[in-house]
């Protein structure tokens, strides 16, 4: 349980602390830049107590705009290399400050980001007792925090060389090691005699800390390399020209967590099927990241989360792949950096092999696809007003001659026995999904063309800029009712008839809490009995009260599976969603920010046809 919000005196001491915090790393530079020359005192009798806050509280202090983050880019670039190894961190210098972007600098490189209130300072742990509170600036869909000052006080210099960044830091001494098995997992333990750089490489079973640091006299690898563990199955010590590898491997439910402490110098790592540190930071305006342990019966579930407060500064859109093209798949990750959005979250339902998405996608006031079976959607406009309901929409196809056919589908990898709509969103070529289709080429509402098809996945047949196809699928008997220049009118039926007041949706299903009450009725919404029996990681949306939207992603519960529907959408209710939607879920499951996959590990993440994208204007 997060603690309530700090009230009273203690809070107004907080917050002159914070903002001491803050102004003294600033003047720090400016004294460093030759701009400042003053003293201050401050006295403060209380110890600053950690931030939590309760509720995703929306007041934050006013937003202060460092200097450097008006500077135009001087350089960038995607890689930074400690000692002999590079490992990719987006960086940014502005002037004579430097920025890293936070998640890859905490994940890759140590520095661990502590919970906060406002967005454009970060407080960070690194072999300290008490946090360093850094600026923040926002670009090309990362935080970057300005270490310029905090790097050159622990004696880093920091050289820009084309688009890497090099970090020479002084070279430390492990003097001791050692390795026990915990209850909840197993813990390896390095003593150094000062603070160290390190640098942390990850995959599903595997991890490689490179330390800059040289082993001391009393240091004896055998003590982390023997014994046995509860996770880990084996760990190998190697040691270099000014550095030292530690290599371990361990079960595919674990995961591992490098930490440093003060007095004496550590580095810790935690290696535990209870991976999920709680965190509550104000990441940037209108987002806030929380991550927790959310009880549904006796288990428990890690719960990912991203609140937003919608703005003409922050805005949802989905995303997918490909600008060019529906039909494609891609790591939500890569489709998050391409499309240069803050945040991201997988979204709707897609054939992996055929690789078409499987529901609505409504961006702008179009359709880029639309809904099926009735399923469940989220739709949004940019009045910050929301909608949740089951969604259909077919067209009714008129012909000069005045007969009418219904068109099932449009721009959509779902096929049944009718027609379906294709226009130029698809792209510039459609192929057939099934076999002996009949192709209606439809340009300025005038049939041009009749193609019969042959098998399904061959032949590119173009869709006209200014038009559309209709491809008849065992329903060749339409064909003759629609005779080269046979003029034709297309008129939507969208049901319910309020989803066309909003420019922007997304489908999934089924749907999980409406109006504070659960449904999460899968058979409802034409979904399998194994679907809706299936216990997986799932990815979910919800809005809550207050007009906050939720993305959320729930992985396994330490050591077991993980939940339901049903479970899915208790969860959803315990964090306060009034109106929820199931996403895809399972090996999709994938929740994207500032660069990193935040609720599993990269390589265990499927690749999704489509997102939703969250972006920022600072």
């Amino acid at each position: 349980m997060l603690a309530g919000k700090t009230h009273g005196w203690l809070e107004v001491r907080m917050q002159m602390v914070k903002s001491w915090q803050w102004l003294k790393s600033w003047l720090g530079s400016m004294t460093g830049l030759g701009l400042v020359s003053l003293t201050i005192g401050i006295a403060v009798s209380a110890k600053p107590a950690a931030i939590a806050l309760s509720t995703p509280d929306d007041r934050e202090s006013p937003r202060l705009t460092m200097p450097s983050a008006q500077l135009p880019v001087s350089a960038q670039g995607t890689t930074v290399t400690v000692g002999n190894t590079t490992v990719p961190i987006p960086w940014e210098q502005r002037g004579d400050r430097l920025g890293m972007a936070d998640l890859p600098l905490m994940t890759r490189l140590g520095l661990d980001l502590q919970n906060s209130a406002t967005a454009d300072q970060q407080p960070v742990l690194w072999f300290a007792d008490e946090a360093d509170v850094l600026p923040t600036w926002f670009s090309n869909g990362y935080r970057f925090l300005d270490v310029t000052t905090w790097a050159t006080q622990r004696g880093w210099q920091l050289t820009p060389n084309g688009t890497n960044l090099r970090i020479q830091a002084p070279v430390g001494t492990v003097t001791a090691g050692r390795r026990g098995r915990q209850a909840w997992g197993d813990r390896l333990v390095l003593e150094v005699d000062r603070p160290v750089v390190w640098s942390f490489d990850e995959d599903a079973t595997a991890f490689t800390l490179t330390l800059q640091a040289t082993p001391g006299d009393s240091f004896e690898p055998a003590l982390l390399t023997t014994g046995d563990g509860n996770e880990l199955n084996a760990v190998s010590v190697n040691i270099g020209s000014g550095q030292m590898q530690i290599r371990g491997t361990f079960d595919e439910t674990s995961r591992p967590r490098v930490w440093s402490l003060s007095n004496p110098h550590r580095v810790v790592i935690d290696v535990s099927q209870v991976d999920v540190v709680p965190r509550e930071i104000r990441w940037a305006p209108g987002v806030l990241w929380k991550q927790q342990y959310l009880s549904v019966g006796d288990r428990q579930f890690p719960v990912h989360q991203i609140w937003l407060r919608l703005s003409d500064e922050t805005r949802l859109e989905p995303i997918w792949g490909n600008a060019h093209q529906l039909p494609g798949i891609t790591p939500l990750k890569t489709m998050a950096a391409t499309n240069q959005a803050y945040v991201a979250i997988n979204a709707g339902f897609f054939n992996r092999n055929n690789q078409l998405p499987l529901g609505a996608i409504r961006r702008g006031e179009q359709w880029i696809s639309g809904p099926i079976l009735g399923r469940g959607a989220i739709a949004w406009n940019p009045q910050r007003q929301f909608a949740l309901s089951r969604l259909a929409l077919t067209h009714t196809l008129t012909t000069q001659q005045g007969n009418s056919f219904t068109v099932n589908h449009i721009n959509s990898g779902y096929v049944q026995a009718g027609i379906g709509l294709y226009t130029s969103i698809w792209g510039r070529a459609y192929t057939p999904i099934t076999d002996g289709e009949q192709i209606i080429t439809v340009t300025g509402n005038r049939v041009v063309q009749q193609t019969s098809a042959s098998a399904a996945g061959t032949g590119a047949y173009a869709v006209p800029p200014q038009g559309y196809l209709l491809v008849l699928r065992s329903f060749n008997s339409a064909a003759p009712a629609l005779p080269v220049g046979m003029t034709v009118a297309l008129t939507p039926d969208l049901r319910p008839p309020s989803f066309a007041n909003f420019s922007t949706a997304i489908g999934g299903g089924p749907i999980l809490v409406q109006n504070g009450q659960i449904i999460a009725d899968a058979k409802a919404e034409g979904f399998s009995d194994a679907f809706a029996a299936q216990a997986a990681p799932r990815s979910a949306i919800g809005v809550t009260s207050d007009g906050h939207l939720m993305l959320v992603a729930i992985h396994f519960s330490p050591g077991g599976r993980g939940p339901t529907l049903r479970e899915t959408a208790q969860i959803m209710r315990q964090l306060g969603a009034i109106d929820a939607l199931n996403l895809d879920g399972g090996n999709s499951s994938s929740l994207y920010l500032g660069g990193t996959i935040i609720n599993r590990h990269g390589s265990t993440v499927g690749r999704v046809h489509n997102g939703l994208g969250v972006f920022i204007d600072p």
